[in-house]
C-alpha cells in the first residue's frame, strides 16, 4: 500500500442503516407471496438514490448525521422505501445480473442487523446467484 492509501480515513453514509431499518419494517408488513419477488438490495439502492447522502468520518459526525436524518428525513426515508418496493414489484419477471464481489463491512453490518437473512438466501437461491451475501 502507498503511504497515502494507508492514511485514507474511514467514511460511512449515516443514512444507509436508517433506510435498511425502514425497509425491514416495511418488508414485515408485506405478504410472503410478494416477498419472493423482491430483491432487498434493489429496494435499498432505489431508496438511497433518492435520498441525500449523509457521510461522516468521526463518531461525533456519525451521531449528528444519524440524528439529523431521524429528525428531518424520517418521512422522506419511508416514502423512498415505499416507492422502491413499488418499483421493484412492478416487474417481478425482470432479470438482472447482481454485482459480483464482496460487500463492504458496512453493507454486511446492515444486512446482518436489518434485512432478514432468510429473505436474502431465498432470493439468491431462486435466482441461482452465488454471492458473498450468502456467506455472512
Amino acid at each position: 500500500m502507498t503511504e497515502i492509501a494507508d492514511k485514507i480515513p474511514i467514511y460511512r453514509n449515516a443514512i444507509e442503516p436508517l433506510v435498511a431499518q425502514e425497509l425491514e419494517q416495511q418488508l414485515q408488513r408485506l405478504p410472503k407471496q410478494i416477498l419472493q419477488y423482491l430483491n432487498p438490495a434493489q429496494v435499498m439502492a432505489y431508496a438511497l438514490n433518492r435520498l441525500p447522502a449523509l457521510y461522516a468520518t468521526s463518531e461525533e459526525g456519525w451521531h449528528r448525521q444519524q440524528l439529523r436524518a431521524k429528525q428531518q428525513l424520517k418521512e422522506q426515508i419511508a416514502t423512498a422505501v415505499r416507492q422502491g418496493l413499488a418499483a421493484v414489484q412492478k416487474d417481478p419477471l425482470k432479470s438482472s445480473t447482481p454485482l459480483k464481489g464482496e460487500a463492504t463491512f458496512e453493507q454486511k453490518d446492515i444486512l446482518k442487523g436489518s434485512i432478514r437473512r432468510q429473505q436474502w438466501a431465498s432470493y439468491m437461491q431462486k435466482s441461482g446467484y452465488k454471492s458473498a451475501y450468502l456467506q455472512l
